[in-house]
């Protein structure tokens, strides 16, 4: 089991703090000091497509595509494409372990000029780990995984607003069958939902290109939640979270396009308490003392930025920039991203490289995270659009 522990917390390390939040965080420290929020399944968090990968995590605003499930599925309807597939792999943690990463499959469907469903499977392996007893004899290896399950039905409202309900099945098997004395440890399982909406909107310039301005709200893992023990005590929040953005297209000429991107995301759970009150909360009370549940300077250091760009060049090569920032308080990831993208008919290949930014950590698990997605489109296109989508 040591090697059990010892692999979520270098997951949880890789994933969302440093070491130095890590020590302070167990302490409940407040008032300035670090108090970062815990949830189970964080894999849920991590950027899926190579897309936003490469725009520093930004998704609940830029133009829709077929990982759109992910972030924002009210976009969907608003797709020019009547169909879109993606695939995507990442190694995860690569600078720690080599066995570790995230594969996810996405595809959506226009049902008519009103209408889009989309389904996605995210995977999630934390490669082999190597069970033993008290006395530290070999009881057997194990490979924890985790992996969500989505369905979504997206719909025009007008011209211009979308509104799109996900809902999604979790599973995650991180130690099942083992024991730690008298409770024995089963796989997590819970259900969740998310709601979104977009709006979008056109101003045709004088020398009839046209720009594009998006803006999107949307609320993402509400739901159970998930426990992998017996005992009711022992249950996790979920990673509940509230995304707003929006951005701006610009077109340039008839074959360039610029788009710039902006996103503030909350996760809709409780600041741990040093009593660990917190965890009693049901979801839906969770989700709404969240806003309160700690002073106004920290419930400001519970906000995540991003900023992204992305040009492209004649609908078929891309390039793209972002910059993710954590409060230090919170978590403390921070980081550049870039990446490029091709397409060539309707295939199209994303790719995304992250660069840590700061101080603090000697050797950040996240150097280094590469991204790959693979895009296929499906359907007519709108050739009269000028907007990059």
């Amino acid at each position: 089991m040591i090697r059990k522990v010892t692999m979520g917390l270098v997951f949880i390390y890789g994933t969302f703090i440093s070491l130095q939040t890590s020590a302070q965080m167990n302490s409940g420290e407040r008032d300035g000091r670090t108090n970062a929020i815990n949830t189970a399944v964080p894999f849920l968090r991590i950027t899926p497509d190579a897309r936003s990968g490469a725009m520093g995590d930004v998704g609940v605003a830029i133009s829709p595509d077929a990982s759109s499930i992910y972030n924002n599925l009210s976009k969907l309807p608003f797709a020019e494409k009547n169909g879109g597939l993606a695939v995507t792999y990442t190694p995860w943690l690569k600078e720690l372990v080599n066995d570790v990463f995230l594969a996810t499959v996405s595809g959506y469907t226009k049902l008519d000029e009103q209408q889009a469903i989309s389904g996605s499977l995210r995977y999630f392996s934390l490669g082999t780990i190597n069970f033993t007893d008290i006395t530290g004899t070999p009881t057997g290896d194990f490979r924890p995984r985790e992996f969500a399950l989505d369905a979504g039905y997206a719909r025009k409202l007008s011209d211009h607003f979308g509104i799109g309900l996900t809902a999604r099945y979790i599973y995650s098997n991180l130690a099942g069958g083992q024991s730690n004395g008298s409770v024995s440890i089963k796989p997590g399982k819970a259900f969740a939902a998310d709601l979104s909406g977009f709006y979008t909107k056109d101003f045709e310039k004088d020398d009839g290109l046209v720009n594009r301005l998006n803006i999107g709200m949307a609320i993402t893992n509400i739901g159970t939640k998930i426990s992998y023990t017996s005992s009711a005590a022992n249950k996790d929040f979920l990673p509940t979270n509230l995304g707003i953005g929006t951005a701006y297209t610009v077109s340039l000429d008839e074959a360039n396009q610029l788009t710039f991107a902006l996103d503030i995301n909350k996760l809709l759970v409780p600041t741990p308490d040093s009593a660990g009150l917190y965890k009693e909360k049901s979801t839906l009370e969770g989700m709404f003392s969240s806003f309160g549940d700690a002073p106004l300077k920290e419930e400001i250091q519970e906000l995540m930025y991003s900023v992204g760009m992305e040009y492209w060049y004649n609908q078929q090569f891309a390039v793209r920039a972002g910059y993710f920032n954590e409060n230090k308080n919170k978590g403390n990831r921070k980081y550049f991203t870039a990446g490029i993208g091709v397409k060539y008919d309707i295939f199209g290949l994303n790719f995304s490289y992250l660069v840590p930014s700061g101080s603090g950590i000697q050797r950040n698990p996240l150097s280094n995270t590469l991204r790959f997605t693979l895009t296929f489109d499906l359907g007519s296109r709108d050739e009269e659009s000028r907007t990059g989508w």
